[in-house]
C-alpha cells in the first residue's frame, strides 16, 4: 500500500493584519492620509487592541510626516501622540538593533537615545492629558526602558497604567523586559511579576503566557539549544507552563482576541522545546496558516524557524 505524503505546508503568515482586519483598515487610512478614519477605527477598539494598531501604524517607516501633521493639527489627541511616540521609539530601536549592549555602537546608542528622548517628550504631554489612555503609558514603559530609567520608573509608569488597565497584556509583556537580568533585572523579581500577572487576570485570559515567555527568557539565557531544552523539560517549569496552559489556551473562556497569535506561538515553541509534540501539534494547528515571530527569532530565522518547529510537531504529534 502507497501511503498519501502529507501536504507540504505553506510558510506562516507573520503580518498581523493576516489575523486583525483592523490592522489593515489603519494601513488603508495611513495610506490614504485619512486621520479622520483612523480615528474612528482605532476608538471602536478596546486598550489591547488601541495600543496594537498604535504600535503596528508606529512602525511604519514612511509614518512620521502623517503623524506629525495630524498632531500639529490636534495637539490634544491621544492617538496622535502615541502613535508617533511609537513611530520615534521603534525607529530609534531600529538603529540600536536588538543586539546585546556590547555589540551595539556609541553611535548608534546616540541615535536611539535621540528618538527616545524625543519620544518622551510627546508621550509625557499626551499622559498628562489623558491619563487614562494605555497605549500612551505603554510606549512610556519602553522608552523608560531603552533610556535606562530603572526598574522603579518603569514599574511607576506600568502601575499609573494597570490603575485603569489592570490586564494590559502588551505593558505586561514591555514590563517583563526590564525585570529580565539582560536589562540589569534578576529572574526573581521576573517571575514574581509573570505570577501576579497571571493570578490577578480573569480566568481565560492570555495573560498567562507571561509564564511562558519568561521561562524561554531564562532558558535561552543558558546559551545553547540543548541546555535551554534541558531548563523547560525540568519538573517545576514543565508544570508551570502546564499550569500557565489551563489558566489560558486550555481553558474553556480563551478566545481568539487581540493578541491570540502571539500566545498560542510563544505556547508552540515552548510544547516543541518540552518535546511535548501533540500539545505543539495542536497549538500549530490552532494558528491554521498563521503565525508570531514570538520568540522563534532567537535561533535564526523567524519564518524558516517556526516552518521547522511547525513540521517536527506534526510529524511526531500528529498533522492536522
Amino acid at each position: 500500500m502507497i501511503l498519501a505524503m502529507p501536504r507540504p505546508l505553506a510558510p506562516p503568515v507573520f503580518d498581523a493584519a493576516a489575523a486583525y482586519p483592523q490592522v489593515a483598515a489603519a494601513r488603508d487610512a495611513l495610506a490614504a492620509g485619512d486621520w479622520p478614519a483612523m480615528r474612528t477605527l482605532v476608538d471602536a477598539q478596546d486598550a489591547h487592541g488601541r495600543t496594537v494598531l498604535v504600535g503596528e501604524v508606529g512602525d511604519t517607516a514612511d509614518a512620521e510626516t502623517f503623524l506629525r501633521k495630524a498632531l500639529a493639527e490636534q495637539p490634544d489627541d491621544p492617538v496622535a501622540a502615541a502613535m508617533l511616540g511609537a513611530h520615534l521609539i521603534r525607529a530609534g530601536w531600529r538603529i540600536r538593533t536588538a543586539q546585546r549592549a556590547q555589540d551595539v555602537s556609541r553611535e548608534q546608542f546616540a541615535q536611539f537615545f535621540e528618538h527616545l528622548r524625543r519620544a518622551e517628550q510627546i508621550l509625557i504631554e499626551a499622559t498628562a492629558r489623558h491619563p487614562e489612555d494605555a497605549a500612551a503609558w505603554t510606549q512610556r514603559v519602553t522608552s523608560a526602558r531603552g533610556l535606562q530609567l530603572g526598574q522603579a520608573e518603569a514599574r511607576r509608569r506600568y502601575d499609573r497604567l494597570a490603575a485603569r488597565h489592570p490586564h494590559h497584556l502588551p505593558a505586561q509583556s514591555s514590563l517583563l523586559q526590564q525585570f529580565c537580568p539582560k536589562w540589569s533585572g534578576t529572574w526573581e523579581k521576573a517571575h514574581d511579576f509573570t505570577r501576579e500577572c497571571t493570578a490577578a487576570a480573569p480566568a481565560g485570559a492570555p495573560n498567562a503566557v507571561l509564564i511562558v515567555e519568561v521561562h524561554l527568557e531564562q532558558a535561552f539565557d543558558h546559551g545553547t539549544l540543548s541546555a535551554a531544552r534541558a531548563f523547560l523539560r525540568g519538573q517545576q517549569v514543565r508544570a508551570a507552563i502546564h499550569d500557565a496552559a489551563q489558566r489560558s489556551i486550555w481553558h474553556r473562556e480563551f478566545r481568539h482576541g487581540w493578541g491570540w497569535v502571539r500566545v498560542r506561538s510563544t505556547f508552540a515553541l515552548a510544547f516543541c522545546l518540552m518535546e511535548e509534540w501533540t500539545s505543539a501539534a495542536q497549538q500549530f494547528a490552532a494558528l491554521g496558516d498563521l503565525g508570531d515571530e514570538s520568540m522563534f527569532g532567537y535561533f535564526g530565522d523567524a519564518v524558516a524557524q517556526f516552518q521547522r518547529f511547525r513540521d517536527k510537531a506534526y510529524a511526531k504529534g500528529g498533522q492536522p
